[in-house]
């Protein structure tokens, strides 16, 4: 018998051809399936190889075994009356055609369905790719037009100047952020690094920004030296630096001179009026822009013993330009502040507020501050939540980068109810100035609110680490969460002491063992606010509502909201929304505040907020 003939009887022949037919199949679905299920690379590769290396191993088997009756047999001792070869050659022959049409119906499968797929998902994986390589390149074309304006020296002869050397600062900070298309960080970021011995690189790193501008002012009698020049913070390398000379009459044009030369070096496109003119001239007078500097420094840091001065100087301003726009604005902005920090009836505040918003927006419509402080104003009387609304709606259509605009509107939307859009607009203004102290503090709070402890923290103590006293007091409350009492007790007051000063000295010290102690430390803290309540006040501090609900007292919290004037009631409508204030929504007086305090009114129009429903117009029910 030839030796083909040999391989046809002992079926090596039909082996070889069912185990190509089978490894194929296998190898084919094993390319298929095995990426689909996050397969190492190597894996597929693996299974061809044994595959590759079982051929020969295979036909040796049907060389030397047959399959009898009886099981597998050694060849040599099946006699030819045992063996079952043709039997079992038809079996595989059946087998080879069974795998056979496998192999075509899973062709036409991946030709018809599979391929199809794959071919979309490589369009897409490569328009993805494409689409974030040039969103990577738009980024750092984007990023090498961005730059952090650093607070300039103060270099006068009596060093009594720095007001106006933060003053030219931050007007070129702001001419900057205008520029479309360039990436300036925000004031108080920039001015954060103010007498700070710290490498440009990493304050433009931690900034997000290619490009810092740093100078000096040196200002004697009329006479003006500015000096600044730009630095790529990469290398370090000084990029441009100039001195201007001038005096105070001149002090806008120096700023355009500075800005243009900035704006050239980093060939930024300049648009519609842009192109003439960058810096623009708000006064004449350069005695009214002084002391508008000075206001303005006070304003900034929030120096409330010094509002007074900071209002004088203003009023004094607008005497020297009564056609002094930004002077109006910036005393609405003084005012809308005033009451957070001092005794001020609220009602006269908010007739200045109005009064001075609306004089500078006769005398320059393009401002967004005037309209952020009639909102912040409007705020804070009953029914004033559409006129609210509606100005700072306006203030952002007119500056939707404009970070106080921002904070402000996020801090008015959440006493509203409105917790996720608020949120949003802390976020956008963080995104443009990330180290403004109280949009961290509210940021944390708010990370508080939703259970997120880690966040919350850390959020805080930046706000903490900028100079926020108050954020103390949050901190207090996350450490009470983690259950640190003790702590909680101690820092409380701490962050709550400015804003209890009418109260007699060791009250917040009571107060805050109350709402973390136990009964007997809050009926001790209780009788601290009775005491407190019994005497007459203009208006009561906005955190004895707010202590109240922390001592349990929430009807009592309600009904000091319906019957009295709050001061800075940011705090209180804030915890209203909260997970501590659904004891106050759960009272049967609660629709009735609602109502009086005007928040139905503007749901009506601008739809309810996160956690309530309505039933019918001025009718709601909150969760």
């Amino acid at each position: 018998m030839s030796f083909i003939a040999e391989l046809k009887r002992r079926n090596v022949i039909r082996m070889a051809g069912l185990y190509l037919v089978g490894a194929w199949l296998l190898v084919q679905v094993a390319s298929t399936v095995l990426p689909m299920f996050g397969a190492p690379e190597w894996l597929p590769r693996s299974v061809v190889i044994l595959l590759a290396i079982g051929f020969i191993p295979a036909l040796i088997f049907a060389w030397v075994f047959e399959l009898t009756p009886e099981g597998l047999k050694r060849d040599a001792e099946v006699t030819p009356e045992e063996s079952i070869a043709p039997q079992t050659a038809r079996r595989m022959e059946r087998m080879i055609v069974a795998v056979l049409l496998l192999a075509l119906a899973y062709l036409g499968f991946d030709k018809f369905v599979l391929a199809p797929r794959r071919e979309a998902a490589l369009v897409a994986t490569a328009t993805a790719s494409a689409a974030t390589k040039s969103a990577s390149a738009a980024a750092l074309a984007a990023n090498n037009k961005s730059i952090a304006v650093l607070p300039f020296t103060d270099l006068s002869p009596t060093h009594d100047q720095e007001y106006f050397s933060d003053g030219m600062a931050e007007e070129i900070l702001n001419a900057l952020a205008q520029v479309k298309d360039m990436k300036v960080a925000g004031r108080t970021s920039s001015f954060y690094y103010k007498g700070r011995n710290e490498d440009l690189r990493a304050i433009a790193k931690a900034l997000g920004v290619a490009h810092v501008l740093e100078g000096s002012v040196r200002k004697q009698g009329n006479q003006v030296r500015i000096t600044a020049q730009l630095i790529n913070a990469a290398d370090g390398t000084h990029l441009w630096s100039h001195a201007y000379d001038g005096d105070l009459k001149d002090v806008f044009a120096l700023q355009e001179n500075i800005a243009r030369a900035i704006t050239d070096q980093l060939q930024v496109v300049l648009e519609g009026e842009q192109k003439t003119r960058l810096v623009p001239v708000s006064t004449s007078n350069p005695e009214a822009y002084s002391l508008y500097l000075q206001a303005t420094a006070i304003f900034d840091r929030r120096d409330s013993p010094r509002f007074p001065d900071a209002i004088v100087d203003l009023e004094q301003a607008i005497k020297l330009d009564p056609k002094y726009a930004r002077a109006h604005s910036r005393l609405a902005a003084l005012y809308v502040v005033l009451s957070s920090y001092n005794d001020v009836d609220t009602t006269q505040a908010h007739e200045k507020v109005l009064e001075h918003a609306r004089a500078a927006l006769a005398l320059d419509p393009t401002l967004a501050e005037p309209h952020a402080a009639m909102g912040l104003s409007w705020r804070e009387l009953a029914n004033g939540h559409l006129q609210e609304r509606e100005e700072f709606d306006e203030a952002l259509r007119l500056d939707p980068d404009d970070v106080t605009s921002n904070f402000w509107y996020g801090l008015s939307l959440i006493e509203s109810g409105y917790r996720e859009r608020g949120i949003a607009l802390f976020d956008h203004a963080l995104a443009i100035d990330p180290m403004m102290p109280n949009v961290l503090r509210w940021r944390g709070i708010m990370y508080r609110n939703a259970g997120d402890l880690d966040h919350a923290e850390q959020f805080l103590k930046r706000a903490r680490s900028n100079g926020l006293a108050i954020a103390d007091r949050e901190l207090a409350f996350v450490a009470f969460d983690r259950g640190d009492t003790a702590t909680a007790i101690r820092q409380w007051p701490d962050g709550s002491r400015n804003l209890l000063r009418r109260l007699p000295p060791g009250d917040p010290e009571i107060l805050s063992a109350g709402m973390f102690g136990d009964a007997a430390a809050k009926t001790r803290a209780m009788a601290v606010l009775d005491a407190y309540l019994a005497k007459p006040h203009a208006q009561v501090s906005g955190q004895i509502p707010v202590v109240m609900v922390l001592l349990g007292q929430p009807r009592r919290a309600l009904e000091l909201l319906r019957t009295t004037r709050i001061g800075d009631s940011s705090d209180i409508y804030a915890l209203m929304w909260s997970p501590a204030g659904k004891s106050m929504r759960a009272l049967p007086e609660f629709p009735m505040l609602l109502k009086e305090k005007g928040f139905t009114e503007s749901w009506d129009k601008y739809g309810p907020p996160d956690d309530c429903q309505r039933l019918a117009p001025g009718n709601y029910v909150c969760k």
